[in-house]
């Protein structure tokens, strides 16, 4: 029996419109592509789904930090957005 494609899975699902990202030795980052070339020297995935933003609110005052929330109570006076890849803080707002 014939042993199947190194990448046959990622194949079959990019012939089904999956959406496929390819990084070869040289690099790691992952680059997005039309047409892959499914070469031996590269690596491909699935292109991940992105995960949506975290939002916390607080109440900030002289006495310090209330706790954070992900529900905004009226006391609240700090919105702070982390990214939901990388969970760095994207910005904060003062409410």
């Amino acid at each position: 029996m014939k042993k199947p494609h190194k990448h046959a899975e990622l194949i079959k699902a990019w012939a089904d419109g999956a959406e496929i990202e390819y990084r070869c030795y040289e690099d790691e980052r992952w680059f997005a592509t039309q047409h892959p070339e499914w070469t031996e020297s590269c690596f491909y995935r699935l292109k991940p789904e992105q995960k949506p933003d975290v939002v916390l609110y607080a109440l900030i005052n002289r006495g310090g930090v209330s706790a954070y929330s992900e529900f905004k109570t009226p006391a609240d006076n700090v919105q702070l957005t982390f990214d939901g890849q990388t969970r760095k803080l994207k910005s904060v707002e003062i409410l």
